[in-house]
């Protein structure tokens, strides 16, 4: 019986140590704050140049428009 506990503890450190000596954790949820400066970003229409903020865009392959070059595509 203490021979199996000794043996998981030994598994359980090495698990850990596996780990980088962290124990794994979940991602933090963004603040309010952080959501409104993202909602802020300013980013550049790739159509006609103008820059529009992240809100505003429209993405299409991975590249920002804004609504009005959004609607002639």
């Amino acid at each position: 019986m203490i021979l199996k506990l000794l043996i998981f503890a030994i598994v359980g450190v090495m698990i850990y140590r596996f780990f980088g000596g962290q124990l794994p954790s979940m991602p933090k949820a963004k603040s309010k704050e952080q959501k409104k400066i993202e909602e802020d970003t300013l980013v550049e229409c790739s159509k006609c140049g103008t820059y529009v903020t992240t809100k505003e865009s429209t993405i299409i392959h991975g590249k920002y428009y804004c609504d009005e070059c959004a609607g002639k595509l």
